[in-house]
């Protein structure tokens, strides 16, 4: 395109979205998120007085094609930024391609520790709570309340493996004990040798790092087997699209989340009404944590981009590190802040279990509890070195 002047050129963002894969839930589910900032800016006349557009690609869960859908959306379609992710190792292969061409990359959900951690760039902000955060939230009060001999179990591939490390260190500060610990292949659809084992050990803990679609297989195979009552389960994150529409006893154990539909806070109704009218027909009735993460990462890149009055990699960077949002802008109860030395979004993280006393359909959490972000903050993040501001190419798509 040839335009006549810079304000009649859309700001393009490419989208990363699984819409395949162990995560095509999720995917699609930030995806509503992202897309449902972007029309809220363009019906407010979209940013420097441009509108935005954006360009999708689905990253399949795979980190080979995120490493070719970045390439082929900086080099071919010249995207402004890249915002999306859930499978850590996706999220890390984006971020490679990103920091090598200079292109601010915002991985909205994938919560491996590593990703802020060994694997942080300049150019790649993290807007999950991770691993750690969620281990920190939930370890101390149940060895308190269930015990210490903990059995471990999580999803063989880099998130499993760096929250099951970051759980085991946490749960040894605490005093618990490691009975056992099992990784588990991605797309296991029989899990009763692991179960088996978990009724002959008998631990008081299960700490449980299995997400997608393992994650609803291997519910249906605890209940049937008696199990999820005793022991106690820790599963680490659920996330919103793993559970909902499995009924109301679908979320099972203790585990953390980053939002709730039915936070009590100012806002949120008026967000779960938007969200209903923006996907009057989606599967997912209303909005849970992932689409929060790609709405409010989404929401933020585009105010920054309007602040900064640029879309120059460096001076967006340099705007959103430090950067402090509001516990009343975000609708959390506590203020988050974009740690400059990670890149790591410092957020509340609530607790819940399932719900025995439902509003409604929709109900199924229960929240037990919120941690402020510094009580939980990850001590992986220590081993982030970021590239420097001289060694990041300098990237703008006018």
């Amino acid at each position: 395109h040839v335009y006549a002047q810079k304000k009649d050129k859309p700001i393009l963002i490419g989208l990363t979205h699984d819409a395949s894969g162990q995560f095509a839930n999720s995917g699609q589910d930030e995806q509503r998120g992202t897309i449902m900032a972007i029309d809220e800016f363009n019906a407010n006349g979209g940013v420097l007085g441009r509108q935005i557009e954006y360009v999708w690609m689905d990253t399949e869960t795979t980190p080979q094609t995120g490493t070719r859908v970045a390439e082929r959306m900086i080099t071919r379609e010249n995207v402004h930024f890249i915002v999306g992710a859930i499978q850590s190792g996706v999220a890390n292969a984006i971020s490679q391609v990103c920091q090598k061409y200079g292109c601010i990359y915002f991985n909205t959900n994938s919560s491996s520790p590593s990703e802020a951690a060994e694997n942080c760039h300049r150019v790649k902000f993290v807007w999950d709570g991770n691993g750690e955060n969620f281990s920190r939230a939930a370890a101390k009060s149940a060895i308190e309340t269930f015990g210490d001999n903990w059995f471990l179990m999580y999803n063989d591939y880099v998130w499993g493996q760096d929250t099951n490390e970051a759980t085991k260190q946490v749960a040894a500060e605490y005093g618990a004990k490691v009975m056992d610990e099992v990784p588990v292949p991605v797309g296991t659809r029989d899990f009763s040798p692991i179960l088996l084992r978990i009724q002959q050990e008998k631990p008081d803990v299960v700490a449980a790092a299995v997400g997608g679609d393992d994650f609803k297989v291997l519910r249906q195979q605890v209940s049937d087997m008696g199990l999820d009552r005793e022991p106690a389960w820790l599963n680490n994150q659920q996330d919103w699209p793993d559970v909902y529409g499995l009924g109301i006893n679908a979320a099972f154990g203790v585990f953390g989340t980053t939002w709730y539909h039915y936070l009590d806070l100012p806002g949120v109704a008026d967000l779960v009404a938007r969200y209903k009218e923006a996907y009057p027909t989606t599967r997912i009735d209303v909005p849970g944590n992932v689409f929060y993460n790609g709405y409010y990462a989404m929401r933020e890149l585009l105010r920054v981009v309007q602040e900064v009055g640029s879309t120059d990699n460096i001076q967006i960077i340099k705007a959103l590190e430090g950067r402090t949002m509001s516990a009343e802008d975000r609708m959390q109860h506590h203020d988050a802040v974009i740690d400059p030395n990670s890149h790591h979004v410092q957020q509340t993280i609530y607790l819940a279990t399932g719900n025995d006393a439902p509003k409604d359909d929709t109900d199924y959490f229960k929240i037990l509890a919120w941690a402020d972000p510094e009580s939980v903050r990850s001590e992986a993040e220590a081993a982030c070195k970021l590239e420097s501001y001289e060694d990041t190419p300098n990237y703008d798509q006018g």
